[in-house]
């Protein structure tokens, strides 16, 4: 794509939990610029960095290695005086004292709704999704999913031969306040025996302890629980299984653990090909858009719009749940 003229310099920052990738996303969106002769400016700390000023120059060397590194190297952090409107207009003034003409913001739904606040100030604006629940309904998939959830099926194997060995029950609570997309993938990918999700309210004796004991008929003498973290207390459930079933029974949180970790190859690919594209998008002259990546392909939506949306779990593999953990 040709240059626009217009745009001499963007920059770019991570709001909202961190997410594997977002550092990735961050290389492209550098190098795709460079390679177009925009400077970037990478802003530390989120929008609170906006509003201070706090900036550093980045080009295309100053990235290099960022593929494989965890986290986010321009930090992130919450801002409570960017909620105002005063927030924002100075978060607005910040970009035109910079010499900034457009931003690209790499988080979540909080993120987004940063963005949408900006473009009203005459902001352009851009948003790559990235956040470990793939909760975000506009797209199909969100940068650091497949991460977390090769980090925890990789403890929950390893959790596993110790279940085995001693013959007891692991209820492993993962991430999801308000969503079980991560809960459930991890639930399959490891042979659990039930999964607990936000969506779907459950019955224990229905959902765990039969599922439980319909396996000790069969054979089986260990078992692994998955628990979403927004359907309760782990320890609460695991303490509720052993009183029924008289196995011995622990508790695991997996907790920011799922966070962190060098990305899987699909996070940097993905995070690759939305930074590139969301550079393109403000070439383009979008504003107020996220990228998305729906039916395999790489697309751009306004936030108002991606914001309006619910993203429901998949109800065929949570049935199909039903038939294979028996």
């Amino acid at each position: 794509m040709e240059n626009n003229p217009k745009i001499k310099r963007i920059g770019v920052l991570t709001s909202g939990g961190d997410a594997p990738g977002m550092n990735a996303a961050i290389r492209s969106v550098v190098r795709s610029a460079a390679a177009r002769n925009i400077q970037v400016l990478g802003i530390r700390r989120g929008y609170n960095g906006l509003i201070n000023g706090d900036v550093t120059e980045m080009n295309a060397r100053s990235v290099n290695g960022l593929t494989s590194r965890g986290g986010t190297m321009l930090c992130t952090a919450r801002c409570d005086e960017f909620r105002y409107e005063e927030g924002q207009q100075r978060a607005a003034n910040a970009c035109r004292y910079l010499g900034i003409q457009g931003l690209i913001a790499i988080g979540g739904d909080g993120t987004f709704r940063g963005l949408r606040d900006l473009s009203k100030f005459g902001v352009q604006t851009c948003g790559i999704p990235a956040t470990i629940d793939n909760d975000i309904a506009s797209t199909d998939y969100t940068l650091g999913f497949d991460t977390a959830c090769n980090t925890a099926v990789e403890a929950i194997d390893k959790l596993a031969d110790t279940m085995q060995s001693h013959e007891r029950i692991s209820v492993v609570e993962v991430m999801g306040r308000h969503a079980g997309h991560l809960a459930l993938y991890v639930g399959i990918a490891t042979g659990a025996a039930a999964i607990l999700v936000p969506e779907h309210p459950f019955d224990f004796e229905q959902d765990i302890i039969e599922r439980i004991r319909e396996g000790r008929i069969a054979g089986k003498n260990h078992f692994i629980v998955i628990v979403a973290e927004g359907v309760g207390h782990a320890s609460a459930i695991a303490d509720k299984i052993a009183a029924e079933t008289g196995i011995d029974t622990r508790v695991t949180i997996m907790g920011h653990i799922q966070r962190g970790g060098s990305p899987s190859a699909r996070d940097r690919v993905m995070a690759t090909r939305m930074g590139h594209y969301a550079v393109d998008c403000l070439l383009e002259e979008k504003s107020n858009i996220v990228v998305c990546y729906k039916n395999a392909q790489m697309i751009d939506m306004n936030i108002d719009e991606a914001l309006s949306m619910t993203k429901c779990l998949n109800e065929n593999m949570y049935d199909m749940v039903k038939d294979i953990s028996k």
